[in-house]
């Protein structure tokens, strides 16, 4: 792309920020739309804001059809291999856990209830071991009891990296930290359930035994990881096409990248699950490859909302606050959106090469790209997000990406580059999804600033839906020279080791499926993970959280681009719509509904 294109694409989105930035100002101030209009669906709009960590539209009625819409599919729908937030949140419809966060709005959303358990864990005084019993009346789909040797297998599954590479892997780190077991498929047990650290004494009984204390380790049974999965439906690399369903809903058809259809499972019993609503008969969801005509036609009315929960494209806001905003919600983020230099990639295992990047990216202009103070988030200063203990938000700015309203300093990029070795710069690939607009348009921002202090950097748009086998694998990012990754991370629950652990320590860099995409490994910072981990008084918990924060700031791996807030849309449609913590500020899907 020439420079001139470049340049052209930033001034329109830095247009489309000031725009918004009009719009939702007038919006804040209860101007705009009533939401009387056809358009958007067929009764009245709930109001700006109205579903941001309250609850809009309350309803209990049941029957109609929810419909998505989507600009990228899962990365699977496989509950051992999905980590897409969104995907989590969709995989409630038909899967559940032995604990999960409550159907409530905002923060309450974090807090665990029970869901397949009767209760939550019986826990020993010394904190290692965790007892459940299941439920009378819970069912897979085919009206099979669902068992404690169910959930132990669907767990052990987690094991198997080699065949379901992808998802997190928290309790294969927490219950078999040496890596003695060898997953389901490899076991040579005559049941396939040998792994020692979790118990069945019985169908309905299920005992966790933890060779070390982990104070988040009910948080990790609240992930969909922990789902159960039935040995004889278990199509091993296959399951993600058709997962066999223990929620209110099952799998009627789904054409990757195209389309997914559930209807209600009807071996499922209300009485049974206290946290699913299941109030639409039929849920669908339809994918498009342009991100702006998916806009357009949730702004008709002929989708009700948008699964990836990340906000409208800048065309799509700028018409939806003109002339939808009560169909609008605003909410906090719990992602930050970044680049992350991988130390495989030369020179950017040179920390003076990264401060250079950081140094010179144009800060101001990254926030606008991304949509601006509003539609995009507060310009990002570290890699701990706000909602998550032991951050300091704005206030830890070590390298002063806040200062002269986010504007470079050239002067300081380039005594980098030259301690690094590489006074006359040099180039590199970034690497983008090519489905994510806002991406890409990042992307271009952070190619012009960086051209001022000679670092060339090419822009490479892979496929969004391929993550964990490019960006996730270390092979390709070297060999395509990906020196920069555009991409951002939320909470998997909310504690530094919810939210980092993946990203920063160096037993969580895998072949296939990594997250640690700067391939830190700091013997520090793993030993405060360690450290972390242990440690019950949450507030040692908390500064432990702030020093790993500074650690991983200090070693230049990153570089923030903002603490994100979200535009996202809501149909006339919708009932029981309200943002949730427990999946950064998206809307809680299990509890919507529709009016027809």
């Amino acid at each position: 792309m020439t420079t001139q294109s470049v340049r052209g694409r930033r001034k329109q989105a830095m247009a489309a920020a000031a725009v918004v930035a009009a719009l939702l100002s007038t919006a804040a101030c209860g101007g705009g739309d009533s939401g009387d209009d056809k358009k958007g669906g067929d009764s009245k709009a709930a109001g700006f804001d109205a579903a941001n960590n309250k609850v809009a539209n309350a309803s209990t009625k049941k029957g109609g059809t929810l419909k998505f819409a989507g600009a990228q599919d899962a990365d699977s729908w496989d509950t051992t291999r999905g980590y897409y937030g969104f995907a989590w949140n969709f995989m409630r419809y038909y899967s559940r856990q032995l604990v999960t966060g409550q159907t409530e709005p905002g923060s309450k959303g974090t807090e665990l209830t029970p869901d397949l358990a009767t209760s939550k864990a019986k826990i020993s005084d010394d904190g290692k071991t965790y007892t459940y019993t299941l439920r009378d009346g819970v069912t897979w789909e085919d009206g099979k009891p669902i068992t404690s040797q169910d959930v132990k297998y669907g767990i052990e599954r987690v094991w198997a990296q080699d065949v379901l590479s992808g998802g997190p892997v928290y309790l294969k780190d927490v219950l078999d930290p040496k890596g003695e077991y060898p997953g389901p498929y490899k076991d040579k047990s005559k049941d396939k359930l040998g792994l020692k650290a979790i118990e069945t004494p019985d169908e309905k009984t299920i005992v966790f035994k933890l060779p070390v204390a982990n104070s988040d380790f009910e948080d990790m049974l609240a992930l969909t990881s922990a789902s159960p999965v039935r040995q004889d439906k278990d199509t091993k690399s296959k399951y993600g096409l058709k997962p066999f369903s223990s929620g209110p809903y099952k799998f009627e058809s789904y054409t990757p990248n195209k389309s997914l259809v559930l209807v209600r499972n009807t071996e499922w019993k209300q009485e049974s699950d206290p946290v699913r609503k299941a109030l639409p008969d039929k849920i669908t969801l339809n994918l498009f490859s342009n991100a702006d005509d998916m806009d357009n036609r949730l702004l008709a009315g002929d989708y009700d909302l948008d699964i990836n929960q990340t906000g409208l494209s800048p065309q799509g806001r700028i018409k939806a606050l003109k002339e939808h905003k009560a169909n609008l919600d605003n909410p906090v983020s719990g992602f930050i959106r970044y680049a992350v230099f991988p130390q495989i990639v030369k020179p950017f295992d040179n920390i003076e090469c990264r401060k250079a990047v950081l140094y010179g990216a144009d800060h101001k202009s990254l926030q606008t790209a991304r949509g601006g103070p509003l539609a995009g988030g507060d310009i990002g200063t570290n890699m701990l997000p706000p909602a998550v203990p032991g951050s300091e938000g704005q206030k830890y700015d070590p390298y002063g990406f806040t200062q002269n309203d986010g504007a470079p300093d050239e002067a300081k990029a380039k005594d980098a580059l030259k301690a690094c070795g590489q006074a006359d710069g040099f180039k590199t690939t970034i690497a983008v999804r090519n489905n994510k607009p806002v991406e890409v348009a990042t992307a271009e921002s952070l190619q012009a600033s960086l051209k001022k202090i000679g670092i060339i950097a090419d822009i490479d748009k892979y496929d969004g839906s391929q993550t964990s086998g490019i960006i996730g694998n270390p092979t390709v990012v070297k060999k395509k020279n990906y020196g920069i990754i555009i991409m951002g991370w939320g909470p998997d629950f909310p504690s530094a080791q919810g939210y980092g652990q993946p990203l920063w320590d160096s037993k969580y860099i895998l072949d296939s499926g990594n997250n640690n995409f700067a391939m830190i490994k700091d013997k520090a910072i793993d030993a405060n993970f360690d450290k972390f981990a242990t440690e019950l008084d949450p507030a040692k918990k908390v500064a432990i959280a702030t020093e790993l924060n500074h650690q991983v700031m200090e070693g230049a791996y990153y570089l923030p681009f903002v603490f994100e807030k979200f535009i996202n849309w809501r149909s006339n449609r919708l009932t029981n719509v309200y943002t949730t913590d427990a999946y950064s500020g998206q809307y809680d899907f299990t509890s919507l509904g529709v009016t027809k």
